[in-house]
């Protein structure tokens, strides 16, 4: 046995750090080899990343875009999950150091996925808030309410609008989503739940540092985005970079102040690096491992990295993929294969990444879509993009929890889940980025 109590075989061992998209799918892929998976995560749950904005929001409750691992997983012969946060990899006796003991691998996968990019900017680290787990989205969610809340308190009229104020930084996919969503909260939810307050002062600012937002999709996207937006009263600012933020004033670079109790960073993400696989060499722009085309770790024939972690060259992509679930997907199921290959003494099979198209929701009934031969937006991209999502969330309850959410909100102009269930405090200086509890 292991330190973490896994039985030794003859079996080749697999060491699977991380169960976002990337992990899940190489372990789906393996589930059936004759081969031994454990799967490393500090979360025992899966998360629905593109819909953590329906959390912070009211609109979804976390366990409809969460799964646990082991159920996905269930019933897979030589499969072991443990809950661990991990160390460092110690790279020349092949082990893995975690906070429950060490673990040795015949081949490691990297799957860490990424974190909040605050580009070394220690004031808004402390004093924003960032989107990329659950418990941070329920954060957000309790502060956007305990803001309302004090709102109705407060006789400084200054003070209220302030709380009553959001700034988001970032014009990509989650900030454009999140701003939809709060713009139709103002407009459809607000009014019922506050009638002795004054929503229409409530003010939604997207801040995007570029010349137009969702910059990763084609023009038309990002002007009918923009169009959509403005029409639910949210206030686009382009070509404007955040500079600083104490708590109650958000800095810009164009002598533009914003009175804010809520900055939400969308604005940049970089890899979840480990400690042992750090070496400059080894790192490219975001922290990312640099690795060949069938996901080797530049250097190392038994290390491999996928995902948002991994920077893959090619001719298509020169700056790697785009760190989205769909690259982290497909890796993760090549890699699967490859790893078998390599296992058997056959050549390996070079990743390509096969581009399913881009899309994001901007509110009721708005959405932009950029498939490969398509681009539409409107009514119908809005159905297309629930279907996408309803379509890779894990687990069969999930999916019919969250359409079941999605039909009532619709009808009723509703979102439920506006619950304070754990009050956020800004002054607890939490790690918000290391939290673990929900």
């Amino acid at each position: 046995m292991s330190s973490m109590n896994i039985p030794q075989s003859s079996l080749p061992r697999i060491v699977i750090i991380g169960g976002g998209f990337g992990g899940i799918a190489l372990a789906k892929k393996l589930s059936k080899k004759e081969v031994q998976v454990v799967l490393l995560d500090k979360h025992n749950y899966h998360t629905f990343q593109p819909l953590l904005y329906q959390v912070s929001t009211g609109g979804l409750e976390p366990d409809s875009i969460a799964y646990p691992i082991r159920k996905v997983l269930q019933g897979y012969p030589h499969f072991y999950f443990r809950l661990a946060e991990v160390f460092q990899v110690i790279t020349d006796n092949r082990k893995v150091e975690t906070n429950i003991g060490s673990i040795a691998y015949d081949y490691l996968v990297v799957a860490t996925g990424s974190k909040t990019n605050f580009f070394g900017n220690k004031n808004i680290e402390e004093n924003g808030m960032a989107m990329k787990t659950v418990p941070q989205s329920l954060n957000l969610r309790s502060l956007i309410l305990e803001n309302f809340e004090q709102a109705l308190l407060t006789d400084d009229l200054h003070e209220r609008d302030a709380l009553m104020n959001f700034v988001i930084v970032g014009g990509g996919p989650t900030g454009v989503e999140l701003a939809g969503a709060l713009a139709e909260i103002k407009k459809g939810i607000l009014p019922k739940d506050y009638p002795d307050l004054d929503t229409r002062r409530a003010q939604i600012n997207l801040v995007q540092g570029g010349d137009r937002i969702l910059p990763a999709m084609s023009e038309i996207a990002s002007s009918k985005a923009e169009r959509f937006l403005e029409k639910l009263g949210v206030n686009v600012w382009k070509n404007v970079r955040v500079t600083d933020y104490d708590g109650k004033h958000v800095a810009t670079d164009q002598d533009l102040v914003f009175e804010s109790a809520t900055l939400v960073w969308a604005a940049g993400v970089q890899a979840a690096g480990i400690k042992g696989l750090d070496a400059k060499e080894l790192l490219c722009r975001g922290n990312r491992l640099k690795v060949n085309r069938y996901n080797q770790v530049e250097g190392f024939e038994e290390i491999f990295a996928i995902g948002d972690i991994a920077h893959m060259e090619t001719e298509a992509f020169p700056n790697g993929h785009p760190m989205m679930a769909q690259p982290a997907i497909q890796q993760g199921e090549k890699l699967g294969e490859n790893l078998i290959r390599l296992i058997e003494n056959k050549p390996l099979k070079a990743f390509v990444y096969r581009d399913k198209g881009n899309m994001a929701t901007v509110g009721r009934n708005k959405a932009v879509c950029d498939l490969p031969r398509f681009k539409f937006q409107g009514v119908f991209a809005w159905f297309v993009w629930m279907f996408v999502h309803l379509y890779f969330l894990i687990g069969f309850r999930n999916r019919v929890v969250v359409f079941i959410n999605w039909v009532y909100n619709y009808i009723r102009f509703d979102r439920e889940a506006r619950l304070i269930i754990r009050p956020f405090k800004k002054q607890d200086k939490v790690s918000k980025e290391a939290e673990t509890v929900t």
